[in-house]
């Protein structure tokens, strides 16, 4: 099989050139001349593809080839990009930054060479003339199997600027696709992990994205763009489909949501549900009751550190999590979830599911994890490999259980998590489409417990 679905890759030299305001503009744009357009972000980041969704109308999907291995790029880029006009993909960092010490894996420049796609770099020109030539030839240079097929000039102060840059780009070769001027930036706040996710701001963000899109459409030329999209190389694979498991038997599987509950792949809900669960959603902040006939839990990751307070004093919500997860039911439970279920938070009652305490650090922790499951649980047998990802600043104290979740290999070796009758509790982000079998599992585990 073979797709020519038409594509772009928005990369940039490094992180703060502006990839995220033209990748989403650029979408909203295409969005507005009605183009059905499919938004990708590599990398394992949740908030950027809320940003995304906002802007087409479509579930923003990540492409990780650390987290679901290269062979699965393309075809969840397929799955995706199903009936689609037009993908536009954010890059992450900088063009050739990839998982640490791994050279090319789960970088920009790999993910293009993997979906065949051109690159349009994002230049921050704001301290530099002619010198831009110079940069932008290396980033062409430096992979021959990388396409860059132009260049959108962010932070240009004036006529005179732009006059110098292109003239500089001219002689090098490299089409210029856009040019943004210097202005106040777009209003899109940040805080401890990134961006504030679109569930935390809707208006505001709406807002946000609007302006990307205007300010894209002003500076841009969409039609050169569409044009490079359009010369995408075609594809040799099949779009990815979640496994079918039994149907005849339906488990409900309640996953949290709401503005302290906003990290989610859309996989994981296409997993459960073709594995025959009934996926509704819950809000821990709101929602005093779990859903009704409710079998199994999925607590993704967030910011309940945000909203500790609000978390606690939802106590009718805490005591019914706490007796499902005590019944033995299945809970699987990733970063947020895992502070949730914890005794406290910063001093802060919780579900008391975990004999454990959690609280806010200034440090940092942050990367790719290869972890093999400790024991058997409701996700995993003992002996499954999965890679992961960690991103937050809390600690939990003690950091495993007396049967631990993972033993994870970097950057040092340790345990961490906890497995506790039908509980899975961990810091790790995992995408489970690299392991199929962990949602097949939990929702048999539901079906049965």
């Amino acid at each position: 099989m073979t797709s020519s679905v038409p594509r772009l890759v928005i990369a940039a030299p490094s992180s703060g050139s502006g990839k995220t305001t033209v990748a989403t503009g650029l979408m909203a744009a295409f969005a507005a001349r009605e183009l059905a357009v499919s938004p990708h972000k590599v990398g394992p980041d949740y908030i950027d593809p809320g940003y995304h969704a906002l802007a087409t109308g479509r579930a923003g999907r990540n492409l990780d080839a650390y987290l679901c291995g290269p062979e699965l790029v393309a075809p969840l880029f397929l799955h995706g990009a199903r009936g689609c006009d037009i993908a536009v993909v954010e890059g992450v960092m900088g063009l050739y930054d990839g998982a640490a010490g791994e050279g090319e894996l789960a970088s920009t420049a790999h993910v293009a060479k993997l979906l065949r796609a051109p690159v349009v770099l994002v230049v921050d020109a704001s301290s530099q003339s002619r010198s831009v030539a110079a940069l932008v030839h290396g980033f062409a240079s430096w992979d021959p199997e990388v396409r860059l097929g132009g260049v959108i000039l962010n932070k240009v102060a004036s006529d005179r600027h732009e006059e110098l840059l292109r003239e500089a780009l001219d002689q090098a070769g490299v089409p210029v696709l856009g040019v943004l001027r210097r202005v106040p930036q777009v209003d899109t706040p940040s805080r401890h992990l990134g961006l504030v996710p679109v569930a935390e701001r809707r208006s505001d963000a709406v807002n946000a994205v609007t302006a990307m899109a205007a300010q894209v459409e002003r500076g841009c030329d969409l039609e050169a763009l569409l044009a490079l999209a359009r010369s995408a190389g075609a594809l040799s694979h099949a779009p990815w489909e979640a496994p079918v498991g039994p149907t005849q038997k339906r488990a409900v599987v309640a996953v949290a949501g709401g503005p302290a509950f906003t990290f989610s792949y859309a996989e994981h809900t296409e997993l459960l549900t073709a594995a025959g669960a009934e996926v509704v959603t819950f809000d821990p902040l709101r929602d005093e009751q779990l859903p009704e006939g409710v079998a199994g839990l999925v607590i993704g990751g967030g910011f309940p550190e945000v909203y500790a307070a609000e978390l606690s004093a939802n106590e009718p919500l805490r005591k019914a999590v706490a007796e499902l997860a005590l019944s033995g039911a299945p809970v699987a439970a990733e970063c947020a979830g895992l502070l949730y279920l914890s005794r406290e938070l910063d001093g802060q009652p919780m579900c008391g599911v975990l004999d454990a305490a959690a609280r806010m650090t200034q440090r940092l922790t942050l990367g790719y994890r290869d972890a093999v499951a400790v024991g058997d649980s409701v996700l995993a047998v003992a002996g499954t490999r999965m890679r992961g990802h960690e991103f937050h600043r809390t600690v939990v104290e003690p950091g495993a259980g007396a049967a631990p979740a993972w033993g994870v290999r970097a950057p040092v070796r340790r345990v961490e998590g906890f497995v506790q009758q039908g509980v899975h509790a961990s810091y790790l982000h995992t995408h489970w489409a690299s392991r199929p079998g962990v949602a097949r599992r939990f929702v048999e585990r539901c079906r049965t417990s």
